[in-house]
This record gives C-alpha cells, sequence and structure tokens, in this order.
C-alpha cells in the first residue's frame, strides 16, 4: 500500500519555476520514522502550459532537517526531460535510507521531528546550482522507531569503524574471516539489507557468505567491487529464541602489511561492512 503524505497541487503553481510541471509524493510507510527505509513513489504530471525542455536535467531529492541537509537521492529520470511532452505522466518509485537522526533526550524534543523535502530539476554540468529549480517543497512528520525495533550487537570478528566522506562506502567496518551480530528477535517477519564491499585489487572472486545462526540466507560473490542486498525475512526463520546470530562470512582474507609497501597493518581483513539494517 502507498500513502500519500505529501501533494503539490495546481494552486501550489506559484512554488514552480517550470511551468505546467506538478509533483506528487507519496511513501510506502504510513508513518515515517528515522532509522528507516522506505519506498517514495514520484508521479510527475506536465499541463498543457508545459513548454518543452531544451536541456537535459537530473533530479534533486533533498531532506533537510533544520539548517541541515541530512541526506539527499538525487537521480536520472526514467524519461529524459527533453523527451516530456504536455498532459503527461511519468512515474517512478525510488528506495531511501532515513538516517538516524532523532534525540529523544533531548529536553525540547516533543515525540516528533520535521524534515523539509525539496525536489525539483539541476544540470548535472552546473557547478553553481544555477540551473536548479525547485518544483516540489513541502514538510513532513518524523517518528522514533517503534519500540519494538530489533537492536543489532557487532559481537565477534569486527575491526573498529573507519570513515572517508570521499569513498563509495563512505564509511565501514572491516570483518575477519567471520563476524558475528547479535539481533533482537522481532517474532515477526521483517527486512533485512547489508551493504559492503572488498578490496578487490587485493583479493579476485570473492565470496560472500551471510547466515542466520547456521542457516545459509545467501552465498555470491559480487559482480563489483560492493554489494547491496535485500531479504525478506520471514518470523519461521529466525525460530522461538529472543536473539539469533547474523553471520557474515567470506572465503578468503588478506593482510595488507604483506600486500601493501611500508603498510604496517598487520590484520586479517576479508569485508567492508557499511550497513545492516533490520526491522
Amino acid at each position: 500500500m502507498v500513502f500519500v503524505l505529501v501533494f503539490v497541487a495546481t494552486d501550489c503553481k506559484k512554488k514552480t519555476p517550470v511551468e505546467g510541471v506538478e509533483l506528487e509524493v507519496a511513501f510506502t510507510d504510513e508513518e515515517l520514522t528515522d532509522n528507516l527505509i522506505t519506498d517514495v513513489h514520484f508521479t510527475w504530471k506536465t499541463t498543457e502550459e508545459f513548454v518543452e525542455l531544451n536541456q537535459e536535467y537530473n533530479i534533486f531529492v533533498h531532506f533537510w532537517h533544520k539548517n541541515n541537509l541530512l541526506f539527499q537521492d538525487d537521480h536520472t529520470p526514467e524519461v529524459p526531460t527533453t523527451e516530456w511532452e504536455p498532459n503527461k505522466e511519468y512515474t517512478s518509485s525510488r528506495r531511501i535510507y532515513i538516517p538516524t537522526f532523532i534525540d529523544e533526550f533531548d529536553p525540547d524534543f516533543k515525540g516528533e521531528e520535521t524534515l523539509r523535502v525539496s525536489i525539483g530539476f539541476f544540470s548535472p554540468y552546473d557547478t553553481n546550482e544555477k540551473s536548479k529549480k525547485v518544483i516540489f517543497d513541502e514538510k513532513v512528520k518524523v517518528f522514533p522507531p517503534p519500540l519494538d525495533t530489533p537492536e543489532i550487537i557487532f559481537e565477534e570478528g569486527w575491526y573498529d569503524l573507519e570513515i572517508n566522506p570521499d569513498s563509495f562506502l563512505k564509511q565501514w567496518r572491516w570483518t575477519a574471516k567471520e563476524a558475528r551480530c547479535i539481533v533482537d528477535n522481532p517474532h515477526r517477519d521483517a527486512l533485512l539489507v547489508i551493504k559492503g564491499g572488498m578490496n578487490t585489487s587485493a583479493l579476485q572472486d570473492q565470496k560472500v557468505i551471510f547466515k542466520i545462526d547456521d542457516m545459509i540466507l545467501d552465498e555470491f560473490i559480487p559482480k563489483k567491487g560492493y554489494f547491496e542486498k535485500s531479504y525478506p525475512i520471514t518470523k519461521d526463520m529466525l525460530g522461538d529464541l529472543d536473539e539469533f546470530y547474523l553471520k557474515i562470512v567470506t572465503d578468503k582474507t588478506f593482510v595488507p602489511a604483506k600486500l601493501i609497501p611500508n603498510s604496517t597493518d598487520e590484520r586479517e581483513l576479508g569485508l567492508q561492512i557499511s550497513f545492516i539494517y533490520f526491522r
């Protein structure tokens, strides 16, 4: 089911610098929280007043918390904007992750936060944002996650968190040959998402294995140096105990000090895991 939370109608044209373009935005989840993966659905509508665009635009999707850009999902439209015509609809869906940002212990916290959602066009070749055209600018309420949201504890086989804003993964923890998390069993169906990568210059055809306790959930060799996998997990797969082990295993490891000149890193490294989501 899709829940329409915010809508730009015809009487909001004063917000739209592109004549004849309207946008409807909807989310899969009825209530938005932080630490949430959800799908956002876009319905772009052109009216009779729409004048065909003479250049290609990308779409920016920015989520602002107060004056801070919390996250964004800029992307290329499925139908190039130069091919848009009057009196048409262009629909698409994108999966987004609302990161953890709510501080429930803040004395000023009133049970919810507000995010401003700003969406529009921009030229990928414009470095000064002069081409930026805001089509949609509305606010949505965001709540803390439900009390039964499972906690994930990094137990054995993990190294410390590393951060590099210039890298593809942005942040990650290296694993050893096997790494384990202890995860709360929600005793219901849930979604598991794991995002990570590996050092392809050190290891080739590296196998990745995911397990729930001793049951193999998946095994694969990534075609590129990174992966993002989603799994619907059923209640029956988790058993009756209040916790379970999520295990991440690889068949190959390397020691940087043995491969990289002047390196003193003696760690046995397997995979880079940047994101584990279970709700």
